[in-house]
């Protein structure tokens, strides 16, 4: 069943798109992540455009978030006041990083630019959570406890003005630090189509010290808010967003959330870090090798009709 997508300009079978929402949507169910670091190098593996696989992917981003708080809510495990910190930083950041995209397509770096992000964001940052959780899984393993750290709580962070009470996630601290994750997270939505979640996950734990019980659906709350701005931006200052990808990936993402949810209960919090570790760092290189990979004319360098 083949469905016409007039932004990507390219034919698609209408059954493997919800597959694959599916499928990112049980992966970010399972993680607490957004998912969109994995959608977008499967949506180019399969023709997709980067630019168009970047934008269009965030509808399904909101919608496996959105269905992942709910859940998460009705524990008590999020915290809204940080999460709207978080989201304010995130907004500014997506502005940015909505002009970058526009200024980068109007040179035609865009999609290498994408590409390089992919490479050496998700490639760094899988490897050190790759060997982070296996460090720990080898730890349990030996019956040994983890180390404490030598710092419970950076002194730099909490000596800076303007605080706020976050008393969900237990803390007196400065807004300035949330907001700033925010910021790099909104930039990353922008120019990346990601979540952010396997970036400010590792910050709320180990830089902001957020209790655990939050710090999963607090991500996905933020999430929410700045891939909703990025997916406007997108659409209207860029054009790069072909709605009817996104409705389809959309579908498919609010069934594989849920799912995902129900399994995450069933492995240890090592052994998720580690299995999510290496879907990153897959999703890096398999991003990373389009940039070795030569165009099928090397001779067309701009669309018929564009010339």
């Amino acid at each position: 069943m083949e469905i016409y997508l007039p932004i990507a300009e390219m034919s698609v079978n209408v059954l493997i798109m919800v597959g694959l929402g599916v499928l990112v949507g049980f992966v970010s169910g399972l993680f607490g992540v957004g998912g969109g670091f994995l959608m977008a190098p499967v949506l180019v593996s399969l023709g997709i455009p980067p630019s168009v696989a970047v934008a269009s992917q965030a509808g399904h981003v909101l919608a496996t978030s959105t269905s992942s708080v709910m859940s998460y809510s009705q524990s008590d495990s999020v915290d809204y006041r940080m999460g709207a910190v978080m989201a304010a930083g995130g907004v500014v950041g997506a502005i940015i990083g909505v002009e970058i995209f526009r200024i980068l397509r109007l040179l035609g770096q865009i999609d290498l630019v994408v590409s390089v992000a992919y490479l050496l964001v998700l490639g760094s940052i899988g490897g050190m959570m790759l060997n982070e959780s296996l460090s720990a899984m080898l730890r349990r393993r030996k019956g040994e406890s983890p180390p404490r750290p030598k710092v419970k709580r950076p002194v730099w962070i909490y000596g800076l003005p303007f605080k706020m009470r976050f008393p969900r996630s237990g803390l007196y601290i400065s807004f300035i630090p949330p907001a700033g994750v925010g910021l790099l997270v909104g930039i990353l939505s922008a120019m990346m189509g990601v979540g952010g979640g396997f970036l400010i996950v590792p910050a709320m734990i180990y830089v902001l010290r957020m209790k655990a019980s939050v710090v999963v659906g607090t991500s996905l709350f933020q999430i929410i808010i700045t891939t909703l701005v990025t997916m406007i931006l997108q659409a209207v200052r860029n054009h790069s967003v072909d709605m009817i990808l996104a409705l389809i990936l959309l579908a498919g993402g609010v069934v594989g959330g849920q799912a995902g949810i129900r399994m995450a209960n069933r492995f240890r919090a090592d052994e998720l870090r580690a299995i999510m570790a290496v879907i990153i760092l897959m999703a890096g290189l398999q991003m990373g090798l389009s940039l070795f990979v030569p165009p099928q004319d090397p001779f067309v360098l701009v669309p018929t009709g564009q010339q």
